[in-house]
């Protein structure tokens, strides 16, 4: 099993990225993802989630509005649209599937900053 993050960067304040999680290794149309980011010093919190079909989706209150988590399960992948940056945003984003046992990427930096 195994996740990858990709599409972090370096974006200036109201710009906007796309995050993708491809995944591997299991029947991904079978898990829900979830995103998560964490700041320097502080702790991982919850971002949003998506079903397994993709019809389901939640936010944390400090990105609704602004971002949008969606899935191509021919793809195997999960995306995370990032619009209306702040610098509150930056941080190390990770995907996790709820497969038994569940299961992080390893991380993609996003930096928001002038």
């Amino acid at each position: 099993v195994q996740l990858v993050e990709s599409g972090g960067g370096l974006v200036q304040p109201g710009g906007s990225l796309r995050l993708s999680c491809a995944a591997a290794g299991y029947t991904f149309s079978r898990y829900g993802i979830t995103w998560h980011r964490q700041a320097p010093g502080k702790e991982r919190e919850w971002v949003a989630g998506i079903s397994t079909s993709g019809g389901v989706t939640t936010y944390a209150d400090s990105v609704k509005g602004r971002f949008t988590i969606s899935r191509d399960n021919a793809k195997n992948t999960v995306y995370l649209q990032m619009n209306s940056l702040k610098a509150e945003d930056t941080g190390v984003y990770y995907c996790y599937s709820t497969i038994t046992g569940g299961r992080w990427g390893q991380g993609t930096q996003v930096t928001v900053s002038s």
